[in-house]
């Protein structure tokens, strides 16, 4: 089932702080979501957005809606809880 990605301002303005070369895979794996949940996908307890998409060093946090995906923020593993 294909979803449509929805990136939050706030994301597209972290990811531009990125290195390019780690920007590119990030978009890349938000990208594969698409297809279905695939990639290192880990639903969090306690935590607001629900989702998380592990990328290297860097974490995507994202809701999961009926009809598409939400991708909420882009952090670094230290700065992502």
């Amino acid at each position: 089932m294909a979803r449509e990605i929805e990136i939050r301002a706030r994301a597209e303005k972290e990811l531009s702080k990125i290195p390019k070369r780690d920007a590119t895979r990030i978009v890349e794996a938000i990208l594969a979501l698409q297809g279905g949940l695939k990639g290192d996908i880990k639903k969090l307890t306690n935590h607001e957005p629900a989702y998380r998409l592990r990328v290297g060093d860097w974490r995507v946090l994202f809701d999961i809606l009926p009809d598409k995906i939400v991708i909420q923020t882009v952090k670094h593993r230290r700065e992502a809880y």
